[in-house]
């Protein structure tokens, strides 16, 4: 369990926060598509005119989020570029089980359509997948086992 000092619970929250955006960002960009397209199939055009459709892979969101992020979050620097990138990971996820669940590839129960991330959640959480987080001093692998065949300094 973490015990953050003031400054450092400030700055986890702030990554929870960017987590949140971009996925809820993700989730707008991908219902305005959605419901894009649905209206120009109700006025009868060919599914070849359609708007494109967006990509709901975690890759195709990321290029996307980078297109835009210094538009539509310009703070975004203040923040683990992993946040971002794992609120996006987790709503390509989503996204997937839902889909399953509606052409049938996925077992259990249905899984209903992805919805937005509140601010107001008991438990803030948030992934970082680049790396782990360590509070080690020395490298303890070295302390623990000498190197065989050399003389210890």
């Amino acid at each position: 369990m973490l015990d953050p000092t003031p400054e450092q619970e400030v700055v986890l929250r702030s990554n929870c926060g960017a987590q949140r955006f971009a996925f809820n960002w993700g989730l707008g960009l991908v219902k305005a598509n959605l419901a894009q397209r649905e209206a120009e199939r109700s006025y009868g055009i060919a599914e070849e005119l359609l708007t494109p459709a967006v990509s709901w892979s975690a890759y195709g969101l990321r290029k996307l989020w980078n297109q835009v992020k210094d538009a539509i979050a310009p703070c975004w620097t203040e923040n683990s570029k992993e946040t971002y990138s794992s609120g996006l990971a987790d709503l390509a996820q989503g996204l997937k089980n839902w889909a399953d669940s509606r052409n049938g590839t996925r077992k259990g129960a249905k899984v209903r359509f992805p919805r937005g991330k509140s601010k107001h959640r008991a438990v803030l959480s948030c992934r970082f997948t680049t790396g782990a987080l360590g509070l080690v001093d020395t490298d303890r692998r070295r302390e623990a086992t000498p190197h065989r065949g050399r003389a210890n300094a």
